[in-house]
């Protein structure tokens, strides 16, 4: 029996009742990445990228330039003095090769194919006005596609994962390790960049799976085996860590499961979101929220899915959005739980005061803290059943609703269904509105 909630027909606090299915792409789409406030562009294993209109589900055009699979995608805006801002996206295929597209007229802008190996993930740095590639070795280029500076070659692996840090620096997931680089301008005059390698941080025990940046004091990785670690984003110093996501004796909120054994899958780091307050994890099949002040897990849905976790994300009012292998994409709401003066603490979550050291002080330290801490859980309050395989990832809207995107080779656009009934009642007021008014005037 499936140890995942499910919920009725009545979905109280789920407002995405109506749907629109984009069709058009061939193999699966893994990527979704927002244009503006109404356009985003989609992307997957059939090297085609489309661009769609949010609001009505229009597609504007196709962007055709790629032989192979998409593997990463950014919007970029141009700000050269000479023209006016130009919305762009940069792509990355497994045929080794970016190119730079005009979001306005599909045109292909440039294209670059002298890369060694596939180019894994891309980051723009708008303030430097560069953006980056990483691959078996990190390149820094100008919205032209010009070659700026490149590191050596690093590791047959490859650049992961890539998040900006302050000071004009970067962190690298490769592999195991994270490597801080250092951008600086060339102090010749020339237009010339420099990237050098500063530091290594070799704490994970596995391969880094997801990088995120909380603000500009602090940033998060977690790996393959369940491992999230805070670190100070000015110094690179370790500031926090949690590597017990799926013990239920750390958890004891949570009903546990009899397993006789914890596969891979169960317990990697698939993604990372976060606000100013709390890191959200999605961990194998579940979701947890981790506190950074408290430095511990408040909340946990160990078995949110029937299947891994691939993407996260917090909305502005204290919900969340998951979506999974098993094709589902669920909405949760983190609530504050109602605790009695007698109910006993649970102390078992993250021990800020070190691992394997529980010394009596340290126990009833900890105890106090709970104590005057609420206790959080999150809530299903909405399920969205459209697609039929893995759900990759998706887009949140606001009031004009979310896009997701599938290994079905479909897109679909969750629409708030009273809000789009009275825009269609308004609409149809206004045409009578104006039929009356000519028909006054003849």
């Amino acid at each position: 029996k499936s140890s995942v909630q499910t919920i009725g027909e009545e979905q109280i606090q789920n407002p995405y009742t109506e749907l629109l299915v984009l069709k058009g792409h061939q193999d699966i789409v893994r990527f979704l990445v927002q244009i503006d406030d109404c356009r985003f562009a989609s992307a997957g294993d059939d090297g085609i990228i489309f661009l769609w209109n949010a609001q009505t589900g229009e597609k504007l055009c196709e962007l055709h330039g790629h032989t192979h699979k998409i593997t990463a995608i950014a919007p970029f805006s141009s700000s050269d003095v000479t023209e006016e801002n130009t919305d762009l996206i940069i792509t990355a295929s497994a045929d080794r090769t970016v190119i730079v597209w005009d979001c306005a007229s599909g045109r292909q802008i440039h294209k670059v194919s002298c890369f060694h190996s596939t180019v894994k993930c891309l980051t723009v740095l708008p303030r430097l006005n560069v953006w980056l590639s990483g691959g078996s070795d990190l390149c820094v280029w100008n919205g032209k596609l010009d070659l700026l500076c490149k590191t050596s070659h690093l590791t047959d692996a490859g650049i992961s994962a890539l998040v900006e840090l302050p000071k004009n620096c970067v962190a690298a997931a490769v592999g195991k390790e994270l490597i801080i680089f250092r951008l600086s301008a060339s102090n010749d005059g020339s237009e010339g960049w420099n990237i050098l390698e500063v530091k290594r941080l070799v704490d994970h025990q596995d391969n880094i799976s997801s990088v995120v940046s909380v603000n500009d004091l602090t940033f998060v990785t977690g790996s393959h085996i369940g491992e999230l670690i805070v670190w100070d984003a000015l110094d690179w110093t370790k500031q926090a860590s949690e590597c017990n996501f799926w013990d239920p004796s750390v958890h004891p909120d949570v009903q546990p499961e009899i397993k006789l054994s914890q596969s891979p899958q169960e317990t990697s780091v698939q993604h990372l979101t976060s606000d100013e307050e709390c890191v959200f994890a999605a961990v194998g099949k579940g979701i947890y929220v981790y506190n950074l002040q408290m430095k511990r897990v408040i909340a946990c849905q160990r078995t949110a899915h029937d299947s891994s976790v691939l993407h996260i994300e917090k909305l502005p009012n204290r919900q969340l959005i998951s979506c999974s292998e098993d094709g589902s994409v669920r909405i949760w709401e983190l609530r504050e739980k109602q605790q009695l003066p007698a109910e006993p603490i649970p102390t078992g979550f993250f021990n800020m005061w070190g691992f394997g050291r529980a010394n009596k002080q340290a126990n009833q330290a900890a105890k106090k803290m709970h104590e005057n801490t609420p206790v959080y859980f999150l809530e299903l309050v909405g399920d969205l059943i459209g697609h039929s395989s893995a759900v990759q990832m998706f887009l949140y809207f606001g009031e004009l609703g979310l896009a997701t995107c599938s290994a079905d080779h479909l897109i679909i656009l969750w629409k708030d269904g009273e809000r789009e009934s009275s825009l269609r009642s308004l609409t149809l007021f206004k045409k009578l509105a104006q039929n009356g008014d000519l028909q006054l005037k003849l």
